[in-house]
């Protein structure tokens, strides 16, 4: 049987190969992040009013054209929040070209850095057992809330906010990144093949591995590695998944059904190096830096 071939990246390290993040400055260079792709350019907001424009963003996607069932807050409101926003830093790419700067958020990622969650810890614990990662000496940085606007999904804008991601890490200097990654639908049944393959192919190390929590997990080698088509079951797997997984990624045992996005979710880890080095080769696209000398 002929599997899909992935790129081949350094093992995963035992231990962090960077200071510890007690020694490393905490503040972000906020214009190293910033690049321009035509009218499109990518930035952290800056402003209360543009995190506020990339939750209605997050609305329109999430629970106007993916159905998800809205607190009545955010019906009221037309925006997607949680007490996480508070705590994170908003990636966008704007489209410079429309007038109505609240029309402007075209694409938006969440990022929550380690340092940022306190007690409250990241948004994926309510959903997995991040105990693993979060013993990891170095800094770890959860990605979330990410969407395109409908009419921007050509590859620009999410080649910009992987470019937006990459400047980030170099500025963070996080050596993990982890989130949700969802597969639609809430029926895993559904879902054994490609749930199966991303365990039997994609699990990660032990010593980095999330696991989904008791009561909530949903068990993924529910067809053995023999029985299974990768062609077919990459067919399965949402783009973004995919985009992980051609960057080294790992996904955690267990999944989770999410009945308000109406989805299964994995929890994926990457290891940093991978994205940074090879982003030209994934995610390239021209971009003229804003912070060039």
């Amino acid at each position: 049987m002929q599997f899909p071939q992935f790129p081949q990246f350094p093992q995963f390290p035992q231990f962090p190969t960077k200071q510890s993040p007690a020694d490393r400055p905490r503040s972000i260079d906020r214009a190293a992040i910033a690049a321009r792709s035509g009218a499109l350019l990518v930035r952290l907001a800056d402003s209360e009013e543009e995190i506020r424009a990339a939750q209605a963003l997050r609305y329109r996607i999430f629970y106007g054209e993916q159905r998800a069932l809205p607190t009545a807050g955010m019906t009221a409101e037309r925006r997607d929040f949680d007490r996480f926003d508070d705590k994170a830093d908003h990636l966008l790419v704007l489209d410079t070209s429309r007038r109505d700067p609240r029309d402007a958020v075209v694409g938006t990622y969440r990022l929550i850095r380690r340092d940022a969650v306190g007690a409250g810890g990241f948004y994926s614990n309510g959903e997995f057992d991040l105990s693993r990662l979060e013993a990891w000496p170095g800094e770890v940085l959860e990605l979330g809330r990410s969407c395109v606007d409908e009419a921007y999904r050509s590859g620009r804008v999410i080649n910009l906010l992987w470019r937006g991601i990459a400047a980030y890490l170099g500025e963070c200097g996080a050596e993990l990144l982890f989130g949700c990654g969802s597969l639609p639908g809430a029926d895993p049944e559904k879902l054994r093949l490609p749930l199966a393959y991303l365990h039997h192919f994609h699990l990660a190390p032990r010593h980095i591995r999330p696991r989904a929590l008791p009561g909530r997990f949903v068990a993924m080698d529910g067809l053995a590695k023999e029985a299974i088509d990768p062609a077919a079951a990459l067919t399965a797997i949402p783009p973004l998944i995919k985009g992980y997984l051609r960057l080294g990624g790992f996904v955690g045992d267990g999944a989770v059904v999410d009945r308000q996005f109406d989805c299964t979710d994995v929890c994926v880890v990457v290891q940093a190096s991978c994205l940074t080095a090879k982003y030209a080769r994934h995610y390239g696209c021209e971009v003229t830096s804003l912070n060039a000398a």
